[in-house]
């Protein structure tokens, strides 16, 4: 089941931008997670109403709209280049007051992301190695990914 936000105006701005790695948690978790939220009157946006192909300054603008940010961290969240560049934005926005970051750890523990263990932080130090001619880059993901896991947040496994 996909879940949408519903667009009444543009005088409505999204609430919430749920930031996760979609092919891993969209038909599950977070399709939950979307409804819940909706039922209580939450507006949420996440990243289904994008055309695939899009740049990724439309998902800034949907960021910089936003009032809170979930980051959902999941064991395979740093395969993807578009979770981490959400990530420096919404650590920049939460930076400025502007944003309010919730992590919510899905399968894998909060050192497990600070500290880029086991196939979470494999998979970063594979990023690391595909974008090593931009440094900078990389280490504000790191930095990013260290301190939005440091922030208070939720836990959940497979078995809640």
């Amino acid at each position: 089941m996909e879940v949408h936000s519903r667009h009444l105006g543009p005088q409505l701005q999204h609430q919430v931008f749920v930031n996760f790695r979609g092919e891993e948690l969209r038909c599950g978790f977070v399709s939950y997670l979307v409804e819940a939220l909706q039922r209580h009157g939450i507006n949420v946006f996440i990243d289904s109403l994008e055309r695939k192909g899009e740049d990724l300054i439309n998902l800034f603008a949907r960021i910089e709209e936003s009032t809170i940010a979930l980051v959902i961290f999941s064991e395979r969240y740093t395969e993807s280049i578009w979770c981490l560049d959400e990530l420096l934005k919404i650590k920049q926005r939460a930076d400025q007051g502007l944003l309010k970051v919730i992590p919510i750890f899905f399968n894998v523990e909060p050192v497990t992301v600070k500290q880029l263990r086991g196939a979470f932080g494999d998979q970063f130090r594979d990023r690391e190695w595909e974008y090593r001619c931009d440094k900078p880059r990389t280490d504000r993901w790191k930095e990013a990914l260290s301190s939005v896991s440091c922030k208070a947040g939720l836990a959940f496994d497979k078995r809640r």
